[in-house]
């Protein structure tokens, strides 16, 4: 294993510690590596049931990466609705959805010929 890919599992494990920690749902892992053009190479995709636990998503996400790996999310976008709130850390990108947003959106059929991997959850 690469240093490179042994890096995004340790950024892809903190993430979903972090979701899982505040009761994430409906967590998918997508991998992006084998299409073409795509803006990374993992999309992380969870449901929040309310503004407030989006919210609590996105910290525990944070906090929990930013503690064992010292990384900080390159960019968010979102944070002021709570609807959707978009966590960029280059390589992965992590997408925190209200029930309705998701369906709406529907990230996971948009990017169809991506692998993906259902997260079970420690509930």
């Amino acid at each position: 294993m690469t240093k490179a890919s042994n890096s995004a599992d340790n950024l892809i494990t903190q993430i979903l510690l972090g979701i899982d920690q505040v009761k994430g749902v409906e967590v998918n892992l997508l991998d992006l590596r084998n299409i073409e053009n795509t803006v990374c190479d993992y999309f992380i995709v969870c449901t929040g049931t309310s503004n407030t636990h989006v919210s609590a998503i996105v910290g525990s996400v944070q906090k929990t990466v930013s503690k064992a790996l010292q990384e900080k999310p390159y960019h968010t976008e979102g944070q002021d609705n709570g609807e959707w709130v978009l966590m960029d850390y280059v390589d992965i990108v992590v997408h925190v959805f209200q029930k309705q947003i998701r369906e709406y959106y529907n990230i996971e059929e948009l990017w169809g010929d991506a692998k993906t991997t259902l997260i079970a959850s420690n509930q």
